[in-house]
């Protein structure tokens, strides 16, 4: 099956920078502050749940494992969703729940109603992000895709500093005070008055087969974009393309994807447990160190402050110079650091070397979000990099068992030592995936025929 004639790709490449692109940007980085918001609510939580319900770390692990196992749900639900119903569709779905369920997670009474609703909340977390991922991909032009995807997350992931600033005031308020940390979390909603106004995606239409909507859309957004900057420029004529899937979640295993698959979740696997060994744990493993918890939660919101700025360097670079690269310098700059964090107590170097880590890390994953979306056909997309992902967030169901294990039973310094091996092997797996930068989204997923079509008169 062949392409509708449309040229959506080539006519979605060759428009500026509007209005309409800076909306996308907006209201899904309020999306995004919100989604990583949740990812640390909890571990600036736990310090003050251990003290007050009198919690083991292996209880806590649980309640993180939950979470997690309910993102591999959520975002393998929601990829297959996003596919099926279309990104802002699935989009809408998603955040009402993250912020119906994290709303919820403040009204817990015992270790299992926290461990449901933050199961769910996973779920609606990792379903959004997915979407939006996906969104931001299929949109953008080929030539800036990767800076915007960036840009997004830099400016949503301000989440994570200001929901730690907000934590540090909130939990020492009151003995509820964690609760409020969650009804903070609920407030993402808010970002449905914008995103209820994005277009559904051309290439989703024309993948469905609705090329009427697919037209409609696509002389919308020239329309908006031409009376905001003038005669657009011809589209580059469009060269036929003959997917390489039917759109069936099994393709995803056959193929050109089957080692992208393997790759992506080799990737994801190491990732997850990487990322979350150290974000989640340092405020608890911090306080067994005999830091106090007000001191704790200080350090960890210092240290977040390098997630935006990374989340910034990562848009910049994205499409500068070659995606993996970017991917696999910055893994074995993060390996560095954390070792170097998990070798000091002293005050200093813990905030300086956990801003560093998470100043790299958010580079490396503002390019791996761009690059897993790559990677698939517009049939597949959503669903392959949501099980991808998801595989990866899976595995953190036993990632904070290991932590603890090896805490309890090797020391401090070598649940750092693990944590930077785990990010030597990230990069050596990622050295094996495609080149992805400044390719259309079809070269990178499709047989090329020779047959052209001339863009159109009116286009």
């Amino acid at each position: 099956m062949y392409k509708s004639g449309l040229n959506i790709a080539n006519r979605m490449d060759r428009l500026p920078i509007s209005s309409v692109h800076k909306k996308i940007i907006i209201a899904l980085a309020v999306a995004y502050f919100f989604e990583f918001a949740d990812l640390n609510t909890f571990s600036y939580a736990a310090p003050a749940l251990v003290k007050q319900w009198h919690l083991p770390l292996n209880t806590i692990a649980i309640i993180n494992s939950s979470a997690f196992f309910g993102m591999f749900i959520g975002a393998t639900a929601g990829g297959w969703l996003g596919d099926k119903a279309g990104r802002k569709k699935s989009l809408i779905i998603s955040l009402v729940l993250l912020s119906l369920f994290s709303a919820l997670n403040a009204l817990s009474w015992d270790i299992w109603s926290l461990a449901i609703f933050r199961f769910v909340t996973g779920m609606a977390s990792s379903s959004l992000l997915v979407n939006a991922n996906t969104y931001i991909i299929e949109f953008f032009p080929k030539a800036v895709r990767g800076k915007y995807q960036g840009l997004a997350v830099a400016i949503g992931i301000t989440g994570i500093p200001i929901t730690g600033y907000v934590s540090t005031w909130l939990i020492p308020m009151t003995d509820y005070g964690w609760r409020l940390v969650f009804v903070w979390g609920a407030l993402g909603i808010f970002a449905l008055f914008g995103i209820v106004k994005l277009f559904e995606l051309p290439r989703w239409y024309e993948m469905k087969g609705q090329v009427s909507k697919a037209k409609e859309t696509l002389e919308q957004i020239e329309k908006i974009v031409a009376g905001e900057k003038g005669p657009l420029a011809k589209p580059e004529p469009e060269v036929m393309i003959a997917p390489v899937t039917t759109g069936r979640m099994s393709d995803i295993f056959k193929g050109i994807y089957l080692k992208r698959t393997i790759i992506l979740i080799c990737v994801w696997i190491l990732q997850t447990i990487a990322f979350y060994g150290f974000g989640s744990w340092v405020p608890t493993l911090l306080v067994k160190q005999g830091i106090g918890i007000s001191h704790s939660l200080l350090y960890s919101t210092l240290i977040t402050l390098g997630a935006p700025l990374g989340s910034l360097t990562g848009a910049m670079i994205s499409d500068r110079f070659e995606r993996k690269t970017n991917i696999i310098v910055s893994c074995f700059f993060i390996a560095i650091a954390v070792f170097l964090f998990g070798a000091t107590l002293n005050p200093v170097m813990i905030v300086v070397f956990g801003f560093l880590i998470n100043y790299i890390e958010r580079t490396f994953s503002s390019n791996l979000y761009t690059y897993t979306s790559e990677l698939y056909g517009t049939e597949v997309r959503s669903f392959g990099q949501g099980l991808t992902y998801g595989i990866g967030r899976a595995s953190n169901i036993i990632g904070p068992f290991i932590i603890s294990f090896i805490y309890t039973g090797y020391g401090y310094l070598n649940v750092f030592l693990l944590i930077s091996i785990v990010w030597a092997a990230t990069a050596v797996a990622i050295f094996f995936g495609p080149r992805t930068s400044k390719r259309s989204l079809e070269e990178i997923n499709g047989t090329q025929s020779l047959n052209t079509y001339s863009a159109s008169s009116n286009l």
